[in-house]
């Protein structure tokens, strides 16, 4: 794990960072709020992180890597369904009160605690190899779309498609044990728009008239990186921008590690890349890997890696993508430059926050112009 001292914050957010940025989107308290009782907000998210346990528990259990691995999982989740139900008690407990973050953090460190390091690995290198052997057919679909907002909306469509696989959410991870994700049927199977937060008409404006010189993308994905993140990246690397994408240094759910993306990407580029290097016809060449130095699927932009920090820092469009990092954390960031905010709602007390749909999209577009106007 990073040490602290090597975290730093992310250079493209607006300043003063104390008075414009806070990592979670959705306030769980206020200040008015008795710090001794939880308020329901809490409650709610509190009981969500509970009743993610048994999915949790069951993948911990086939974890082949751990020995006596049910017993160990039976005391994860005994010990984090002790600490939340802790936090009902006294939400200050446990470096509390509660949010997003912290709920994550301590699922993790019990994880980790009792050995288990990555209990969606299996899983995880299935769909990746499932996704690696779709992605030129997805790649070439979008190449047959000749109108520009068209094949841009396709691609957004795709990222959509991608962040359903999600094994975080507990109904998501329950269908997705049942028969899986079928990729292309999740694309045309999208709420319809308009969406709970729908910029996509503007963005394809700027995207007619305006080129960005540097994307960073920071995401929280598995196997949607391949179909959904790589297809668009590809785009921008084909339209002459460099692209950074930036992956979590630990495992977490089952979103793609920096070590596990560098062999995607070289699998990929095995498999796909001609003669001269190109992806599918476009130039890797400006495609940069970054290790985020983050270990959650939700981050907080004031603790990232040295080396996301100096790769990022002459970006001029920041990609948040994923529930976790684009909805639930950073919805409301604000940016130096260009941002893009992108993710699937997956939990019905996100839904409620936002005044949207379960399973509805947000597709958040700032221009800097805009923000700092």
């Amino acid at each position: 794990m990073e040490s602290a001292s090597e975290l730093v914050e992310f250079p493209l957010l607006l300043t003063p960072i104390d008075s414009h940025y806070r990592a979670c989107t959705i306030p769980y308290r206020f200040p008015s709020d008795n710090p001794r009782k939880p308020t329901p907000t809490e409650i709610s998210w509190i009981d969500l992180f509970l009743n993610s346990i048994p999915s949790f528990k069951k993948r911990a259990e086939s974890d082949t890597s751990v020995p006596d691995a049910a017993i160990k999982a039976e005391k994860f989740a005994q010990r984090y369904a002790d600490i939340l139900e802790d936090f009902k008690k006294d939400p200050e407990s446990h470096g509390g009160p509660p949010d997003c973050i912290l709920l994550c953090r301590l699922r993790e460190i019990v994880l980790r605690e009792l050995g288990f390091r990555d209990i969606f690995k299996k899983v995880k290198d299935e769909e990746n190899a499932k996704a690696i052997s779709l992605f030129e057919s997805v790649v070439n679909l979008n190449d047959a779309i000749e109108d520009e907002g068209k094949r841009l909306e396709n691609l957004v469509r795709g990222i959509f498609a991608g962040n359903i696989f999600d094994l975080g959410s507990a109904q998501l991870a329950e269908v997705f044990s049942k028969d899986g994700m079928s990729f292309l049927a999740s694309c045309q199977n999208l709420v319809p728009r308009p969406w709970v937060i729908d910029d996509l008409d503007t963005f394809k404006m700027k995207w007619s008239k305006k080129s960005w010189k540097k994307a960073s993308f920071i995401y929280n994905s598995g196997a949607d990186v391949i179909l959904g993140i790589l297809p668009f990246a590809r785009e921008l690397l084909r339209r002459g921008s460099q692209v950074v994408l930036a992956a979590n240094d630990l495992p977490s759910i089952n979103d793609v590690t920096y070590s596990e993306l560098i062999e995607i990407i070289s699998k990929v580029g095995f498999q796909l890349k001609d003669e001269e290097g190109r992806l599918v016809g476009v130039s890797a060449s400006n495609l940069l890997i970054a290790n985020s130095g983050n270990d959650l699927p939700v981050i907080d932009l004031t603790r990232v890696s040295q080396e996301l920090a100096y790769l990022a820092s002459d970006a001029d469009l920041v990609i948040l993508e994923g529930m976790g990092r684009g909805i639930e954390t950073n919805l409301y960031a604000q940016f130096k430059c260009d941002s893009l905010k992108i993710g699937m709602v997956k939990h019905p007390e996100v839904a409620q926050f936002l005044g949207g749909r379960l399973y509805d999209c947000v597709f958040k577009y700032n221009e800097v112009s805009s923000l700092q106007g």
